[in-house]
């Protein structure tokens, strides 16, 4: 038998439950290695609000560029960066070796 006073308490749990649940997820730092003017992987899957690293290992610099969107500048030896806004899926290359290519699959 139920009693007025177990409800609250079960309704409370309920609640509790569900926020644990939907509690938000820590955004990644993802590494994309650039050596031999390759980006490794080539093929990236992360989500909005994570944070892609290139990091380049070549003696001279590279970009990783989209086409009408970011342009993310890699010095030699040095890494760039990017934190993801929008979902989507985006192609780029470099500026300075257009055969070096990537993707990035970004989910909401």
């Amino acid at each position: 038998m139920r009693t007025a006073l177990m409800m609250p308490k079960r309704r409370l749990w309920i609640a509790l439950a569900l926020t644990i649940v939907a509690a938000p997820v820590k955004a990644e730092t993802i590494q994309v290695t650039i050596d031999k003017l390759v980006f490794s992987p080539v093929t990236v899957e992360a989500k909005v609000g994570d944070t892609i690293e290139w990091v380049n290992k070549d003696v001279f610099a590279h970009t990783a560029t989209v086409k009408g969107g970011w342009d993310v500048m890699i010095p030699p030896k040095k890494s760039g960066s990017l934190r993801l806004k929008a979902a989507g899926a985006v192609n780029y290359f470099c500026r300075f070796h257009p055969n070096m290519k990537g993707r990035i699959t970004v989910a909401p």
